[in-house]
């Protein structure tokens, strides 16, 4: 890898997480502290998500079913033996080697061919583990779920706040650092014309199933901390809306760029808060995917690149313009 090298936008990334590291400190209302929490949860997963689309052009349908090993692994294992940080780090480690085990499964036996047998294969997948969750009652609860006690340390929602939004700051930069580095410039370049890099010498299959492997680990951290979060797990965690929301959140924040999937997931957690409230309003918001579903044709159709995108299309378009114009002012003088 490259030596690291300072960049403007890190220095704005890290001026705004300071800002959000400080919110506890001086705000503690529990609902505002738990959305916040969501947010950055839905932000790791989405970004994993972002990571396989946006970054390899790997669709996946099944993306939730990382998601859901996370969560279920940390939940049994806590829910069997005691609920210490020794056994919240046992199942996390469990969670990331099943995820890690899987991904690189899935990849190896499909990424060889084109990327719409990775999509169908994720979704099968995921609904086996979720057959499974529903069928093995004894160690999940099937259906019904069930619920357990988490580490005193995480009970403090300010603790809780603040471990989510360190995991999302790390998981962002060391996300960034690999896309930004040769192997990344890679990973893009076979998103772009998988034939020519492969006509270069690069193993295409190698990098797409590094990069499902990854994405599937990072994504199974989401899940353990959205268990912590709820203190409850039912095979919901299995569900293909999981994987619509990523996609949702990715599409709408701009596929591609890493800061897309954060603000999707903040847009997408704050409305499904506030319109689920208003659901004794109007029944149209007991069905608030409805309206995220137009929100999405609408996105597509106008807005292809999503809100991220469509500014750096805007920036770049607008520097390009400027060092036209100040050519031309050098030729004319």
């Amino acid at each position: 890898m490259r030596p690291l090298k300072w960049e403007r936008s890190t220095g704005i990334y890290l001026l705004v997480f300071s800002f959000f590291l400080l919110v506890p400190f001086f705000y503690d209302n529990r609902t505002i502290l738990f959305l916040m929490t969501q947010i950055f949860i839905f932000g790791i997963f989405a970004m994993s998500y972002d990571l396989l689309l946006g970054f390899t052009g790997i669709v996946s349908f099944g993306h939730a079913m990382f998601f859901g090993i996370g969560a279920y692994s940390v939940s049994v294992i806590i829910d069997r033996n005691e609920p210490t940080m020794g056994y919240l780090l046992l199942g996390t480690i469990v969670g990331i080697v099943i995820a890690g085990v899987v991904s690189l499964l899935a990849g190896l036996l499909t990424l060889r061919l084109k990327s719409h047998f990775y999509a169908m294969l994720t979704l099968a997948l995921a609904g086996l583990f979720l057959v499974l969750a529903e069928k093995w009652r004894g160690v999940t609860g099937g259906n019904d779920g069930f619920t357990m006690q988490i580490p005193e340390f995480f009970k403090d929602r300010g603790h809780l706040y603040l471990t989510c939004l360190v995991s999302l700051i790390v998981l962002f930069f060391l996300v960034r650092r690999f896309t930004q580095s040769p192997t990344g410039r890679v990973v893009m370049a076979i998103r772009e014309n998988e034939q020519r890099v492969e006509s270069i010498g690069f193993s295409i299959m190698f990098y797409k199933v590094a990069v499902s492997v990854i994405s599937g680990i990072v994504a199974s951290i989401a899940g353990v901390l959205y268990i912590l979060s709820l203190r409850f797990v039912d095979t919901s965690v299995f569900a293909t809306d999981v994987t619509l929301d990523a996609l949702l959140m990715t599409i709408i924040g701009g596929v591609g760029t890493l800061v897309g999937p954060l603000i999707g997931a903040g847009l997408i957690e704050v409305a499904h808060h506030y319109l689920s409230e208003l659901a004794s309003v109007h029944w149209i918001f007991e069905r608030w995917l409805i309206l995220f579903g137009i929100v999405y044709i609408l996105a597509v159709i106008f807005f292809p690149r999503g809100i991220v995108g469509s500014l750096q299309y805007m920036w770049a378009k607008r520097s390009a313009k400027k060092k036209s114009s100040s050519k031309e002012k050098d030729l004319a003088s």
